[in-house]
């Protein structure tokens, strides 16, 4: 940071303060926890995720989608707003930066690229839904029991129709108003303080509070302080696969953001010096009472928008979240909970993926149907289930695209053939006597038979008699699995019955030692390039040959 863009960061830092707290301390309360816990975060664990991050502007906290993982997978185990549930969380965020923190050292973080798009969109869209019943409820004035399921919930918040307090419904529907138009129109405006305070005030004024309108209560004044939770080792055992649910999805959604915009900027991407920026400031947050903490996309792109390109805004934000509760609790108790409702209600409206499932539907229906399939489990069954269910859709999703590679018979001309994943034209081969095949895919379990039964449609298409030789184009196989070498052996069988003569071509090296490892390189020869293996298959053979290189 220099002087000329000391302002720029000062006004980033003073925007950022207007903003998370707000929305901290609808978290906290989305989370189970009390308002403190989402001030906390805001304290050390962000100056610790500055001071070791690489991203100069990704900015992490406590999110909507962590914070709903934290009520649906710890309300199974504690009563939300009990010591024991607070201290479930501390433990769970600690266990998510002991995560980060292996995900750093031994590089894993390439496990969170199975957390494909769709994937990413039905489970953050199935956790945004079910956070909006409970922000709805805020803003009608209605009661209901959040620790519940989805279900649970919307049967509490229709029934309650009837409590509806319409001072509740006043307040919301202006606060809403003043969002969506304030972010339309004026989007530099910090809108959420704005609203916050104005309906304090109103409330403060007019005694709403005594007509029923819910506001936050006292919240304790002073510094963050440093503990540990004490709890039995089977409890820490069972936070463990919730743990491992929100430490992928901030690993795929923060390496994801924090990548785009050191590539719009021009300035250096570490993933693992992440990765363990993430992993300390959630050890600290959970030694200090708060709960775990992720990248916060909606604030990384308002801090881009507002000019800052360090991380010094959030350097301010700890300062003035904390002057705030060293001087200004008394401030937060007037706090009407309808307008907390209404400001995290709008902030998570785009988690809600519509514009994405839109896309994904015009785009792919598979893939829609994979983020609605991950939607409606996290819904309706669980956030665990719903991860759970992600990875199984990603493998299948990743079997399926390499179950069908592109499998090719080089032209004389050079260019690819027909696909051989349907009938091969009759006739097809690369020179006379001799077909070359290309495989463009690792040779594993999902695509090993449909290899085989390519290669013997391919020679059986061209005439009984008319091929002598075959030779697999490798350069794009850049490994094989144990079943699809056994798949190869029994092509080899094959293709012996047929008097047909195995070559290879264009060979990688870890893969030419990875062939005769699994025992699929005796006595074929190993070309240099396919035009090599032309020469030496069909001497006679002038002018048929692939393209030069190849």
């Amino acid at each position: 940071m220099t002087r000329r863009n000391f302002v720029t960061e000062l006004t980033a830092g003073v925007t950022l303060l207007a903003i998370a707290i707000p929305l901290n301390i609808g978290y906290a309360q989305i989370a189970g926890l009390p308002p403190t816990a989402g001030l906390y975060a805001l304290i050390v664990p962000t100056i610790v995720y500055a001071l070791i991050v690489s991203s100069r502007q990704l900015v992490a906290s406590p999110d909507a989608a962590a914070a709903a993982l934290v009520a649906s997978s710890i309300g199974g185990l504690a009563a939300a707003g009990s010591a024991d549930y607070a201290t479930l969380a501390l433990a769970q965020a600690i266990i998510c930066g002991v995560m980060f923190v292996l995900l750093a050292i031994f590089k894993l973080g390439f496990l969170a690229n199975f957390l494909s798009k769709p994937i990413l969109v039905g489970f953050v869209g199935g956790l945004a839904l079910d956070i909006m019943v409970s922000q709805v409820a805020k803003m009608l004035g209605v009661k209901i029991d959040s620790g519940k399921d989805f279900i649970g919930k919307l049967v509490d918040l229709v029934g309650g129709f009837t409590t509806v307090n319409g001072w509740a419904v006043l307040i919301s529907v202006c606060a809403v108003a003043v969002l969506l138009l304030g972010r339309r129109f004026l989007r530099a405006v910090p809108w959420a303080l704005i609203v916050l305070v104005t309906t304090t005030l109103v409330v403060v004024v007019t005694g709403l509070d005594q007509q029923g309108v819910d506001v936050l209560g006292e919240v304790p004044a002073g510094p963050p302080v440093f503990t540990w939770p004490m709890i039995d080792w089977s409890l820490w055992l069972m936070l463990i696969p919730s743990a491992i649910a929100l430490t992928l999805v901030t690993t795929a959604e923060g390496l994801l953001v924090s990548r785009s915009y050191s590539e719009k900027h021009g300035y250096p991407f570490h993933a693992n010096r992440d990765l363990l920026a993430f992993g300390a400031s959630n050890i600290v947050a959970g030694a200090q009472g708060s709960f775990a903490v992720g990248s916060s996309t909606s604030r990384t792109a308002a801090m881009d928008q507002a000019g800052s390109r360090t991380q010094f805004p959030a350097l301010i934000l700890a300062a003035g979240t904390l002057l705030l509760l060293l001087f200004g609790t008394a401030l937060l108790a007037d706090i009407p909970s309808p307008a907390i409702g209404a400001i995290v209600g709008v902030a998570i409206i785009p988690l809600l993926g519509i514009r994405d499932f839109i896309d994904l539907w015009r785009k792919d229906r598979f893939e829609f149907l994979i983020g609605a399939t991950c939607f409606l489990v996290t819904l309706l069954i669980g956030s665990i289930p719903g991860i759970l269910v992600a990875f199984v859709l990603a493998l299948i999703n990743i079997a399926k695209r390499a179950s069908n590679p592109a499998i090719d018979v080089l032209e004389s001309s050079g260019d690819p053939g027909e696909s051989l994943l349907e009938d091969a034209p009759a006739g097809n081969v690369t020179a006379p006597g001799v077909i070359v095949i290309r495989l463009a895919a690792p040779l594993f379990f999902a695509n090993g038979a449909v290899f085989s039964s390519a290669v013997k449609d391919a020679i059986s298409s061209a005439g009984r008699g008319r091929v002598q030789h075959l030779v697999v184009d490798m350069e794009a196989v850049t490994d094989v699995d144990v079943t699809g070498a056994e798949s190869f052996v029994a092509l080899k069988h094959w293709l012996a019955g047929q008097s047909v003569s195995l070559a290879f071509s264009r060979v990688r090296p870890n893969t030419l030692h990875r062939l005769t490892e699994l025992g699929l390189l005796e006595a074929e020869d190993v070309f240099a390039t396919n035009r090599e293996a032309i020469t030496n298959l069909v001497p006679s053979t002038t002018g048929s040959t692939p393209e030069k290189g190849h």
